[in-house]
């Protein structure tokens, strides 16, 4: 019988067989099975009202399945992975999970709820239908090939939306030191958004401890004394080849309008060829972006695939959750 283990904290030995199964994962679908900023949160012990749940079948010394349940400012995120050698039974495997996974939601309150899937199939649909889940936002992945040309005119990215061509300063982010100038601005500049927006001391310190952090990949642009805008690279080696990425762009609010978007944009894929040899960069908007998406397609970029949430509204006042730190058959 399939047992279903809800914790808050995953111990060391769920830790383990979890990221193995998340390793395998992604080996078999060529992409990340879980949102890397929330798998870190549960890893290394992040914000609260977060919980793991671990699949496992007897016989099996691996879990079959994985859920990570999320609370964020605005709503719950929710990631799913399922073994690759045990996919014949995820129309099964899946909504046990999900089903418990909103359970626990409701008797924590209830909410609004994304379930994340990368590169969706036609089994994610059932899947998330059978839960009540619906389609809803679509995550574009955006590739183009290095070296990319100098950026010649503006454009408005993360969040600029034009003026005159801007030379832009750079400099490396100084861990101890530039922590709070910019969780001040991602957060200004990412107020709207449900997983980027709200970051505090605490997430920001956990990625930073990343064995993939490299501070001279993390370019600022000061103006007036002030941090107007950043470029925070980051590299995939264990991608082959080895893959660059903007991993967050942003310009504050006080300083759109200049151009810095374009400019920024233009200064991450030069580090990404020049300092790291690279050849190849990606990044990752929201489809319902218009202006961003405008802006990097005008700089080369192309989409690779799409990433998907489904959506619902889960009532407060449903059963009460699956015991914590417990096995409960499913």
């Amino acid at each position: 019988m399939r047992t279903l283990e809800v914790k808050r904290q995953l111990d060391a030995h769920d830790l383990a067989a979890v990221a193995e199964l998340l390793v395998l994962a992604e080996r078999a679908d060529g992409h990340q099975a879980v949102d890397d900023h929330r798998w870190l949160d549960m890893a290394q012990g992040g914000r609260e009202s977060h919980a793991g749940l671990v699949a496992w079948e007897p016989g099996h010394h691996h879990p079959v399945g994985y859920t990570q349940v999320s609370r964020g400012r605005q709503s719950w995120a929710l990631d799913m992975v399922i073994d690759p050698h045990h996919r014949y039974d995820a129309l099964d495997i899946g909504p046990e999970m999900l089903r418990a996974a909103l359970e626990l939601i409701a008797g924590e309150g209830g909410g609004h709820v994304h379930l994340w899937v990368y590169q969706p199939t036609s089994a994610h649909d059932e899947i998330a239908a059978r839960v009540g889940l619906s389609r809803g936002r679509d995550l574009l992945q955006m590739r183009r090939p290095l070296p990319a040309p100098a950026a010649r005119d503006s454009g408005g990215g993360g969040g600029d939306d034009g003026g005159g061509e801007a030379e832009l300063v750079l400099r490396p982010f100084r861990p101890g030191q530039d922590e709070t100038r910019w969780l001040e601005v991602n957060n200004r500049a990412f107020r709207w958004h449900p997983e980027q927006g709200g970051w505090d001391a605490e997430t920001l310190a956990a990625h930073l401890r990343e064995p993939w952090f490299d501070p001279e990949g993390f370019l600022l642009h000061e103006r007036d004394g002030r941090l107007a805008g950043f470029c925070w690279t980051k590299v995939h080696d264990d991608h082959d080849p080895p893959l660059g990425e903007l991993y967050v762009v942003a310009v504050d609010p006080d300083f759109q309008g200049l151009g810095l978007g374009r400019a920024l944009v233009s200064a991450g894929l030069d580090w990404l060829h020049r300092a790291r040899g690279l050849a190849m960069a990606m990044l990752y908007v929201d489809a319902g972006d218009r202006r961003a998406v405008g802006l990097y397609e005008s700089l080369g970029f192309v989409v690779d695939h799409v990433d998907r949430a489904y959506v619902g509204d889960v009532d407060g006042t449903g059963p009460p959750p699956a015991p914590l730190n417990r096995s409960s058959p499913t």
